[in-house]
């Protein structure tokens, strides 16, 4: 089988980011509308609110996966190491928050960006930005500025800590790992802004 195009991996990833699982369960396990919900904001943190813990799990980790399923296809299994990367990991990023399906207006992207970051680092970024988010989450609040404290707090580990720490795979070189990590910055500010705002405000 030939190998594919980088431009086809930034395609699929863009694709299965745009898809709305959050949405698709809220309407079909729990028989609503989840952006009529909380913050209207079309993820897994609205569909638990809509009262289903077991379908915001779900919905949860498909945003997980198709974040990770992507961009873990293209790093180990078709070797991609070179600039296309960056674009290739971004994509389920951008697709998850700017679905096409939802006219533009997609979820906020925290779950599907822990995703690509399993996709880059197996459990390295997942578990580093996770526990960080918990940390900020207790500190500073639910809020924008958890998920940006999460991702400073991974950024200084992987500054820190030499790309073969994990003991599964190599990390992404720091010059595709950079501008991953800054766009996945831009992208969940973007996405925060109000409750950021709001804060800076305040």
């Amino acid at each position: 089988m030939p190998a594919l195009p980088a431009w086809m991996w930034v395609l699929m990833g863009f694709s299965l980011g745009s898809l709305p699982f959050s949405l698709w369960i809220g309407r079909w396990l729990l028989g609503q509308d989840i952006r009529r919900v909380g913050d209207g904001n079309p993820g897994a943190t609205n569909v638990l609110r809509a009262g289903g813990r077991g379908a915001a799990g779900l919905a949860l980790l498909l945003d997980v996966v198709k974040g990770a399923l992507p961009v873990g296809m293209a790093y180990l299994g078709a070797g991609i190491t070179n600039a296309w990367l960056i674009p290739i990991a971004l994509a389920p990023i951008a697709g998850h928050a700017f679905s096409p399906l939802l006219s533009g207006r997609g979820g906020k992207a925290v779950a599907t960006s822990l995703g690509i970051w399993a996709g880059l680092t197996a459990w390295e970024g997942p578990t580093v930005g996770g526990l960080a988010l918990l940390v900020g989450a207790r500190l500073l609040g639910g809020n924008g500025r958890a998920v940006v404290f999460a991702l400073m707090v991974m950024l200084t580990y992987f500054l820190l800590t030499p790309s073969t720490w994990n003991g599964m795979l190599a990390r992404p070189p720091l010059e595709q790992l950079l501008p991953i990590w800054l766009g996945n910055l831009l992208v969940i500010v973007w996405k925060h802004r109000t409750d950021l705002h709001s804060h800076l405000s305040g």
